[in-house]
């Protein structure tokens, strides 16, 4: 089939795109759906997105059209919600007068079985884009004979469409792992980044959000569960000692309420709930700070059990995190190490009760499984 035809046919009628979210509920494949909203009204028109109805969502000033229906919240997962559209008059009215030469299934749930309904019942197209690990996302609350029995479902919606995409070519081998033999084809995600904006947009960007000139901006949008591994983005920039950036982190996930522990380089230390970073403010900071500290580490605690700190003149100090109290994102902290005259901290990492192999770190082998456990505040033993 040339889709590129049929679509850009004016005298068709609407494209359907359908997912389980949409802005301003923000991860991946929302933002994915919205980018094809755009574009394609721009370009055919008559886009219509369908996706199940988010408390407060205005979608007034929208150039197409989202048909959103009744919905309940996910438990443990806000702020996703879901729902059955067909159960909701509203939307069987509305969508009934509609008639779609095409519909886009972003999810295999809810809204693709709906938007499969209507392929069927209009005797169109459906395309179903193939996003995510879904095994992984439901392993982690689901006894594997659940899971094997959902990927299974999953896997007869994908092989009911008539095409099948993936957002790059290393998903292909997880929806052959799942167990699906059909046809893919890979469909890269679109970005507006090498869109023309003028040198005044991202100065006057930098400014509302507070970002120097010097500073490397980095960015995360997606959600904020370990599955992304958000982990390795944290742990990595706590290596970054020299260089000066501003990290963002957009959307939302259960992993954003777990204890974040943040170091200084004068050896403060706290346990901040991720509770404490839950604003409408576009930035904030994690720690009160002063002129001449700043901030070394900050990592995410799971089941780690020691915290250990490094300073510059060579001492290394291993204690237990349970006597990190846990403060104020406002609060500066409590010292965690007893510092010489003119030392600082500049390395931190926290470990769990039986860590890995030694590492080596300023040419000086360092095994901190045999490394004596000191109470908190200590100064440390020489090592370097």
């Amino acid at each position: 089939m040339d889709l590129k035809n049929f679509i850009f046919n004016k005298q068709q009628a609407s494209v359907g795109l359908f997912n389980e979210c949409f802005p301003p509920v923000m991860d991946g494949v929302s933002v994915c759906v919205e980018n094809y909203a755009k574009w394609l009204q721009k370009l055919a028109g008559d886009v219509k997105v369908i996706t199940p109805s988010v408390p407060g969502a205005d979608y007034s000033k929208l150039d197409y059209q989202v048909l959103d229906y009744m919905s309940i919240p996910v438990p443990k997962r806000h702020p996703y919600v879901t729902g059955v559209a067909e159960i909701d008059p509203r939307y069987l009215a509305q969508i009934s007068k509609i008639h779609f030469k095409i519909v886009h299934a972003h999810s295999p749930f809810a809204s693709g079985m709906a938007a499969q309904r209507i392929a069927k019942l209009q005797g169109i197209p459906l395309v179903a884009t193939f996003h995510s690990k879904y095994r992984d996302d439901f392993s982690r609350v689901l006894p594997k004979p659940v899971v094997d029995a959902i990927v299974k479902v999953i896997i007869d919606f994908y092989e009911k469409a008539d095409m099948v995409w993936v957002p790059q070519e290393s998903v292909i081998d997880v929806i052959r792992e799942y167990g699906f033999k059909g046809h893919v084809e890979v469909m890269d995600n679109g970005s507006d980044l090498v869109a023309d904006y003028p040198e005044k947009y991202f100065v006057d960007a930098r400014r509302e959000l507070g970002i120097k000139p010097e500073e490397f901006v980095m960015l995360f949008v997606g959600q904020h569960i370990w599955e992304k591994n958000p982990r390795l983005i944290i742990e990595s920039l706590s290596r970054m000692p020299d260089v000066p950036f501003r990290m963002f982190f957009i959307g939302t996930g259960y992993a954003e309420q777990d204890m974040k522990a943040l170091v200084t380089e004068k050896g403060l230390v706290k346990i901040v709930s991720g509770g404490e970073f839950e604003t409408r403010m576009k930035t904030m900071n994690a720690t009160k700070l002063a002129d001449d500290d700043r901030l070394v580490f900050a990592g995410v605690i799971t089941d780690q059990k020691y915290a250990v700190l490094i300073s510059r003149n060579g001492f290394v100090l291993k204690f237990p995190l349970e006597q990190v109290s846990e403060m104020k994102k406002t609060a500066a902290g409590m010292q965690g190490m007893k510092l010489g005259r003119e030392d600082l901290v500049e390395k931190a990492l926290m470990i769990r009760e039986k860590e890995p192999e030694p590492f080596e770190y300023r040419e000086t082998q360092i095994d901190l499984g045999k490394m004596r456990v000191s109470a908190r505040n200590g100064k440390g033993t020489k090592r370097f």
